[in-house]
């Protein structure tokens, strides 16, 4: 899953989409998300980062991270992969 182009996202986690015009914030740990599926980054990846950095376990991370990802899809800020 990759975040759209267009979708603005700023440094203490104020994110926009302006096809919508809808926004919200989202905490740190939403925000490294975010930056991460800007870059592409895979699920793998993402949870080993985000384990590593706050020394959390895998399996929680792996669930928030679904989690997180229902909202992206929901709020429809995720580019369709070909």
């Amino acid at each position: 899953m990759k975040i759209r182009n267009n979708i603005a996202v700023s440094d203490n986690g104020f994110v926009f989409n302006p096809a919508s015009g809808e926004s919200f914030t989202v905490n740190q740990v939403g925000l490294d998300i975010l930056n991460m599926l800007r870059k592409g980054e895979k699920q793998e990846a993402i949870i080993q980062e985000l384990s590593k950095k706050y020394q959390a376990d895998a399996a929680m991370i792996e669930r928030d991270l679904l989690d997180f990802e229902a909202m992206v899809k929901q709020y429809h800020l995720y580019q369709n992969e070909e």
